[in-house]
């Protein structure tokens, strides 16, 4: 299967889950993320903010950022590569140029994402043998995930049934190190 028919059934799939669903999914991956010594000690964290159907994440960066981790959420460019600010507080977002939530915060730059010490990203699919996300299409975290350093751990957040085998792959899709899904937390080959 293509890229695009991929997207779309997937897309369609997360659709029909029910607001109930969602919410359980995002308790789910908030407390399997959390039960984490890994994620515990992240002192700065990348995040992004969830939007529509994705795996909920408002909770997760407000549970980070009360235990005192430093959480950065992209602030997407004009040729969709992501600046990072710093989340502080749930009354530091506006709404930016796609309408996605983004801190108020001084942009810290692309490179920002170097400095993390994890990176949580948005993904339709997980190729569960190599790690490979597929996104929406615009390249924007493939880019990012590009800067980060390999000992840094990845995480991709899923709902049930999208870590899949057979993600189809082109030379700039970048890989991640785990997949977080409402039912736990998977390591993938690198």
């Amino acid at each position: 299967m293509d890229k695009m028919k991929l997207r779309r059934k997937l897309m369609e799939q997360r659709a029909c889950l029910s607001p109930e669903r969602r919410r359980a999914n995002a308790v789910g991956i908030r407390e399997t993320l959390l039960d984490q010594p890994w994620v515990q000690m992240a002192g700065l964290v990348a995040c992004y903010w969830s939007i529509g159907s994705e795996p909920e994440t408002h909770g997760l960066v407000f549970a980070l950022w009360k235990h005192g981790a430093t959480v950065m959420l992209p602030v997407h460019k004009s040729d969709d590569d992501l600046d990072w600010a710093v989340y502080d507080g749930p009354d530091t977002l506006a709404p930016g140029r796609s309408g996605i939530m983004e801190p108020v915060d001084a942009r810290r730059g692309v490179e920002a994402i170097r400095t993390a010490a994890l990176v949580i990203v948005p993904a339709l699919a997980v190729d569960a043998r190599t790690g490979v996300r597929l996104g929406r299409g615009g390249g924007s975290y493939d880019r990012a995930l590009a800067r980060v350093g390999p000992n840094v751990p990845t995480v991709a957040l899923l709902h049930d049934g999208e870590l899949i085998d057979g993600v189809p792959a082109e030379p700039h899709d970048q890989a991640v190190r785990y997949a977080a899904t409402p039912v736990g937390l998977t390591r993938l080959m690198r």
